[in-house]
C-alpha cells in the first residue's frame, strides 16, 4: 500500500458548469482525502508556467487561453496509489474518447474543455503544485 499525493484542477468549464462538488465528491467517495484546496484565476504567465511541458506542442496556446479563461479549483489529493488511481478515474484526455463512468467521459466535452486536470507523475505533481501553491503541503 503506497500513500501518495497528486494535484487536481477543476478547469473553468467544470467550475462554470457547477460540477466542482460532484467531481471532488467522487474522489472522497473513493477514499481519497483533500489535503489542500484553493480557487483562483490563472494569469497568462502562470498558465504558461503550468503547461510548460507542452510549450512546443500545437495546442499549447489553446491550453493557456482556456485554463486562464475563468475560475479554477485546485486541490492536493492523498490516498493509496493516488497517482494512477486518479488518472484512471478522470479518463482519457480527449473527452470524446473517455470511457463512461470516468469524470471526463461523464462531464467533458472536448480536448481542452475536459473539466479536470490531474498530474501524470510525481515529478509533474511537484512542479505543478509549486506553480499553484508556491509550496508543497
Amino acid at each position: 500500500m503506497v500513500v501518495e499525493q497528486t494535484l487536481l484542477v477543476v478547469k473553468p468549464d467544470g467550475v462554470g458548469r457547477q460540477l466542482t462538488g460532484r467531481i471532488l465528491a467522487r474522489f472522497e467517495e473513493k477514499g481519497f482525502q483533500i489535503k489542500n484546496i484553493t480557487s483562483f484565476n490563472f494569469t497568462i504567465e502562470k498558465a504558461q508556467e503550468f503547461y510548460a511541458p507542452h510549450r512546443d506542442k500545437a495546442f499549447f496556446n489553446d491550453l493557456v487561453k482556456f485554463i486562464s479563461s475563468g475560475l479554477v479549483v485546485a486541490c492536493i489529493v492523498e490516498g493509496t496509489n493516488a497517482l494512477i488511481s486518479v488518472r484512471l478515474m478522470i479518463g482519457a484526455t480527449k473527452s470524446f474518447e473517455a470511457a463512461p463512468g470516468t469524470i471526463r467521459g461523464d462531464f467533458g466535452i472536448g480536448l481542452t474543455d475536459n473539466v479536470i486536470h490531474a498530474s501524470d507523475s510525481y515529478e509533474s505533481f511537484i512542479k505543478e503544485s509549486r506553480v499553484i501553491f508556491d509550496r508543497i503541503t
